[in-house]
């Protein structure tokens, strides 16, 4: 069977890596616009109902106006803006969240892709939650490393034209990322973490590390018991890998690589530390899994498909 998909924002990053992704595939007729009717909403329109699977890659407010444009029951749309990731009428686009998840987006119209930064953070937390080690009102801080691309066509051309190369760039210092309510939400904390991300001087990977001291926990437990968790938590999950607890092994000399998950769809989740503290480190690909890679997963458990099919 063949599947009808628009990309609404195709130039954009996460527009143009969807299309890659599905332009090698048999089973998918990419709809194109025309480029001088891109702003023509009644074009758009007609190619947003036309398709089986449209994806919003647009900022929040172009997102909300595309998606008041869906007058076909049987369009699914699947939004990698912000705008609709805690809405109650959307199923968040993470199939590993919990076991109902995969059946949630197999049966939605709605679908909401995660952010890069919250899909790290939530994959490497939530299983503590949920466990009950780590109790719902623990106020957690993290940090997270990014590429560039993150920040799409501007901030690649602002770094690729050399004026910002030099070194890595704090920033959301008001600690209000907009990922913050989605992390909250989806990892079963209470509190909003603190959290802090940080552009790096390189194209993309992303690593997000979340500091637990175990007094935080709700009883005694190693950071190979953590480990143990996450492990038991994601099975035989294909996009994620619970790396053992090696600190040779996980890291170059001591370094860590936030490279080193590029070009895929996983993330790989590290637990680094003792007894008296620990810190949980998430690393993927923020164009793959951490967006458009994570937008075509969904599609494809949508769809009732193999959710690896054109992915790697």
């Amino acid at each position: 069977m063949t599947y009808k998909v628009f990309v609404d924002g195709q130039e954009g990053t996460t527009g143009l890596q969807i299309n890659e992704y599905l332009a090698r595939r048999g089973d998918i007729e990419i709809l194109q616009i025309d480029p001088a009717k891109r702003k023509d909403s009644g074009e758009r329109q007609r190619l947003i109902n036309a398709a089986d699977v449209t994806f919003l890659c647009l900022p929040d407010a172009a997102a909300r106006e595309s998606a008041a444009l869906v007058s076909n029951p049987q369009t699914c749309v699947i939004d990698a803006s912000t705008a609709h990731r805690i809405d109650a009428g959307w199923v968040y686009g993470l199939p590993e969240l919990c076991p109902a998840q995969r059946e949630r987006i197999r049966a939605s119209k709605r679908i909401s892709n995660p952010g890069c930064h919250a899909s790290a953070f939530i994959l490497a937390l939530r299983p503590l939650v949920a466990n009950g080690l780590l109790p719902a009102a623990t106020q957690v801080a993290a940090n997270s490393i990014t590429g560039y691309s993150g920040g799409g066509k501007a901030m690649i051309a602002d770094y690729e034209s050399r004026r910002r190369l030099d070194a890595p760039r704090p920033y959301a210092l008001g600690l209000t990322h907009k990922h913050l309510p989605e992390m909250q939400h989806y990892s079963g904390l209470t509190v909003a973490p603190i959290f802090q991300p940080i552009v790096g001087p390189y194209y993309k990977g992303l690593a997000v590390t979340i500091y637990l001291h175990p007094q935080q926990f709700s009883r005694p437990a190693t950071a190979d018991e953590v480990r143990a968790i996450l492990a038991d938590y994601y099975g035989d999950e294909p996009f994620i890998r619970v790396a053992p607890l090696d600190l040779e092994a996980n890291t170059d000399s001591g370094f860590f690589n936030v490279e080193a998950s590029n070009g895929s769809n996983r993330v790989d989740l590290f637990v680094f530390g003792d007894d008296r503290r620990m810190a949980l480190i998430a690393r993927l690909d923020n164009l793959g899994k951490g967006a458009s890679g994570a937008a075509v997963q969904s599609m494809n458990a949508h769809l009732g498909l193999e959710e690896s099919l054109g992915l790697e």
